[in-house]
């Protein structure tokens, strides 16, 4: 498992047509290969807004990193300040705790 967290803030566009805009694009999201899940993330009191992406694998997130659906994130014109992080899941305390129901 392999996590991605991607953070932006807002330019010219309210909360609430972000809001509209991700319902219309989460079904796009569900569709892409090797990503278990995505949280969609909102912290209105900094303006801050991203998503965490639970990956099956590193592979599927660098494929995902190739794809339009990414470079129509990154490039948004009403996203300002994007950061793409990833990560490496500790698989043997991840399953201890539950994470991601126990790492997919």
């Amino acid at each position: 498992m392999h996590v991605q967290i991607v953070r932006f803030q807002l330019k010219d566009m309210s909360e609430k047509e972000y809001a509209a805009i991700s319902v219309e694009l989460a079904p796009a999201f569900a569709e892409v290969p090797g990503l278990d899940s995505k949280i969609w993330l909102a912290d209105a009191s900094t303006g801050t807004f991203g998503g965490v992406y639970c990956w099956s694998d590193r592979a599927a997130m660098e494929e995902f990193a190739k794809s339009e659906l990414f470079n129509a994130v990154m490039t948004h014109p009403n996203l300002t300040n994007i950061t793409s992080t990833d990560f490496t899941v500790m698989d043997s305390p991840t399953r201890v705790t539950l994470g991601a129901l126990v790492a997919g």
